[in-house]
């Protein structure tokens, strides 16, 4: 061979070695160029800047190319832009897993899940990008399951794996979900720990599962902001912990973050949870004056004053809002109705636009009606209501109870009916107004058509079977009550515990019936034997009708009633001051009808004012010995 052609064969492999090398890094600057559009979400030009460039052979494109231009697609959501670049490319698809995420990415970006599943299911080698991008397509397109079922197809998830599972399980926020969510938390390896997005997502999925618990945990794990604040606090809120929320709201101003308007709306539920009134205006005053001019923020604290028993205050705020809306003016109608002035709500209601008009707000004047004995303006307004819905009915029934119209209240259930199947609360008024009337004969009735229509009623609803031993009680067949009782006790069902919330020196404090946990608690029972014996003096008699069980040996008729929580929270109030001018106290149950006679005489007794707020209104006991219900509860 000459020297001369080997000189040639030389200078073209070199000229084939150049124009590649040119070649390569012209397709990096393309890239780079393309993914720096991208960053700054300039989709278009990215799209542009590939057409200028697609005169060339696409097969020459580099990866970085083709991924990018696919992104711009799917955000832009133009999809047949990206079924074409997809023919283009479709024989390195087999070989080059990044273009085939981007791909599956594009499809569900737009929607077109079935295209998605198609190239899922033709990839052989399937990398943790490309689960990725099908569960990510899953959520978006909220089929959480099926983000689920991919997962549970990859041996070794990464940590973007585990963000996205997570993000799955809050979409879906079932037991199944969580109970997920846990086995992995258990088995993550250690140094995932470390990854703050990951444990921030994780904390997120405990929020939206339901288990405070865990995210409490990991809420001092992961960076501090007013969004992890608000979930938590909106966790608190779910679990009525409004303790928890406010102190929450106290640790977030040692943190330095500013609340915005999510938080105010956390603060004020829980400050309508307390139910306490000097609590409540030391916190509202904090709030700055242009969080305050917010209509959601107005709506909300109407909703709490109402509920802490100051009607005044909620009528306040609302008469300053220029333009009331319908959660206004319902939330204005519910806070009179909780506080028994029935007629405001009644007049408030006749002012409402009829567009503001919804099925909550005739369920809250109705109840207003109810609370209030109001029965013929009730009458008047549900006959006037088109549409009557299964709430309305009920409430409607309850206040025909309420009031003994029974036979009233049996011809709207047999309407009812008529087009509906039953439902067990028109039953639980209808037997709540039974034992209001000691109507021990229509209870029985009442109670036996509620195991023929709702076989698993003494079971599920052992408040049915505690009203019907309750109205024996009181009308003085203690052997039928007992055995009641005993059915209960048997069926393993858990009556719910009286609770009583209250606070003292602005701490908050919680008192179970019977409840002896208090550090103070020995103070606290000689302080309810005083009162019960002062009570005694004054001709209050206790009243057994009230004790639906046998008692125990070392119990009497008085333990068993001063024992009810709100007795407890009263003594306390009273040992830790001795001449206060009103105590709070809210409950998760109706005040039985001993402790409301008892009440009435203790707030005559120490010239106190007290507010109780139990699961159906609010009672003031006022200082005469009188309450604002009128004994009608």
């Amino acid at each position: 061979m000459s020297i001369r052609l080997l000189n040639l064969r030389v200078l073209s492999s070199l000229f084939v070695f150049v124009k590649r090398s040119i070649n390569v890094q012209t397709n990096f600057d393309l890239g780079k160029q393309m993914k720096l559009f991208n960053d700054k979400k300039q989709f278009n030009k990215t799209i542009e800047l590939f057409d200028k460039q697609m005169k060339s052979n696409t097969k020459t494109f580099s990866s970085l190319i083709i991924t990018q231009v696919l992104k711009a697609c799917a955000h832009l959501e133009d999809i047949q832009r990206g079924k074409t670049i997809h023919q283009l490319i479709s024989s390195r698809i087999k070989d080059d897993s990044y273009i085939s995420a981007s791909l599956i990415h594009l499809y569900m970006q737009c929607s077109d899940i079935t295209n998605a599943e198609l190239l899922f299911d033709k990839t052989t080698k399937k990398t943790l990008s490309i689960y990725g991008a099908m569960m990510k397509g899953y959520i978006k397109n909220n089929q959480a399951n099926k983000a689920i079922d991919i997962f549970d197809e990859i041996k070794n998830p990464d940590e973007v794996i585990l963000i996205l599972l997570f993000n799955a399980c809050s979409q879906l926020k079932t037991a199944e979900a969580l109970n997920l969510i846990k086995n992995v938390f258990q088995q993550m390896p250690k140094f995932f720990y470390s990854n703050q997005r990951l444990l921030t997502t994780l904390f997120d999925a405990f929020i939206k599962c339901g288990d405070y618990s865990n995210a409490r945990i990991l809420f001092s794990k992961i960076p501090k902001s007013v969004e992890s604040y608000g979930n938590l606090m909106n966790g608190s809120n779910r679990e009525n912990n409004p303790s928890q929320t406010l102190e929450l709201f106290n640790q977030m101003k040692s943190d330095h973050i500013k609340a915005n308007t999510i938080i105010y709306l956390c603060v004020i539920k829980a400050l309508s949870q307390t139910g306490d009134y000097s609590l409540s205006q030391s916190i509202i005053e904090q709030i700055p004056h242009h969080f305050l001019v917010n209509n959601q923020l107005q709506n909300a604290l109407i909703d709490m004053w109402g509920k802490v028993g100051y009607v005044d205050k909620a009528k306040e705020i609302f008469q300053i809002i220029p333009k009331p809306d319908y959660i206004g003016y319902t939330a204005m109608i519910n806070c009179y109705g909780l506080n028994g002035q029935g007629n405001q709500a009644i007049e408030l209601y006749r002012k409402i636009p009829k567009k503001f008009i919804d099925e909550v707000t005739h369920v809250c004047v109705l109840n207003a009606c109810s609370h209030s004995g109001l029965v013929d303006e009730a009458r008047t307004i549900f006959l006037n209501t088109e549409t009557k819905t299964n709430k309305i009915y009920t409430a409607m029934i309850d206040c025909l109870s309420r009031a003994s119209f029974f036979e009233e209240a049996q011809k709207l259930i047999n309407e009812f009916e008529h087009e509906h199947s039953p439902i067990i609360p028109i039953y639980m008024s209808l037997l709540s107004g039974a034992r209001n009337e000691k109507n021990s004969h229509l209870s029985q009735q009442v109670f036996d058509r509620m195991k023929i229509l709702f076989p698993e009623v003494g079971k599920s609803y052992p408040s049915a079977s505690v009203l019907l031993a309750n109205v024996y009680a009181i009308s003085g067949d203690m052997e039928k009550a007992s055995n009641i009782q005993n059915q209960v006790s048997k069926s393993q069902v858990k009556k719910e515990i009286g609770l009583s919330w209250t606070v003292v020196n602005g701490q908050y404090f919680k008192f179970r019936a019977h409840d002896k946990s208090h550090p103070r608690s020995k103070e606290i029972y000689a302080l309810v034997d005083q009162i019960s014996k002062r009570l005694i003096e004054h001709g209050h008699q206790h009243d057994s009708a009230w004790i639906t069980r046998p008692l125990d040996e070392d119990e009497t008729v008085i333990s068993v009633l001063c024992g009810h929580s709100e007795n407890l929270a009263i003594a306390w109030n009273l040992l830790e001051n001795s001449n206060p001018s009103r105590i709070q106290i809210t409950k998760n149950l109706r005040v039985c009808g001993n402790c409301h006679q008892a009440t009435k005489l203790i707030a005559a007794l120490y010239q106190c004012e007290i507010i109780v707020r139990d699961a159906h209104r609010t009672h003031h006991f006022y200082k005469n010995g009188q309450c604002s219900c009128n004994d009608y509860f």
